[in-house]
């Protein structure tokens, strides 16, 4: 097992800095996981769930939801520890775009590292605004998907007590 460079239990948004990233262990997507993906979700379109229907489009056969494989590649980073305990809401996620299909078979992972960290400036709201971006990547390091996550991360901030 590798060492991380990262605490995997304890972080605030302080401990994140610019380009701090990432790279995730692999994740292999099969047709169990698409199958109860489309029961789970009720979106049995026949890109994911008609093999024969499949063979007719420029797919060649059935592949991944796109939800399926952004939730995958949360995961992936949340897995990593890469985040701690650091972060206590998700905002936003911004640019998704799907840039190849996700297929039985294939082994996901996720190049992620912060763009960008902006604190609060009320000193009542011990948060930040971390933006992650992530890149997924298959087995052949080709980029399937990537997008921007916007999270809100808790700070450590010291009280003032007049001394």
């Amino acid at each position: 097992m590798s060492e991380q460079t990262f605490n995997r239990l304890r972080h605030t948004f302080d401990d994140f800095a610019l380009n701090d990233s990432v790279e995730t262990a692999g994740r292999t997507v099969d047709i169990g996981d698409i199958t109860t993906f489309a029961g789970l979700t009720g979106d049995h379109y026949p890109l994911h769930t008609d093999e024969e229907f499949c063979r007719s489009t420029p797919f060649g056969g059935r592949i991944a939801h796109g939800p399926l494989t952004y939730g995958f590649a949360v995961g992936l980073v949340a897995r990593s520890g890469f985040l701690g305990d650091a972060i206590v809401a998700f905002l936003e996620c911004q640019g998704l775009t799907a840039l190849a299909p996700v297929r039985p078979g294939d082994t996901i992972r996720v190049r992620a590292a912060v763009a960008l960290a902006v604190p609060s400036q009320d000193p009542k709201k011990p948060y930040g605004k971390l933006h992650i971006d992530y890149l997924v990547l298959n087995q052949k390091d080709e980029q399937v998907m990537r997008f921007r996550m916007v999270l809100l991360a808790r700070r450590d901030i010291q009280e003032d007590n007049g001394e």
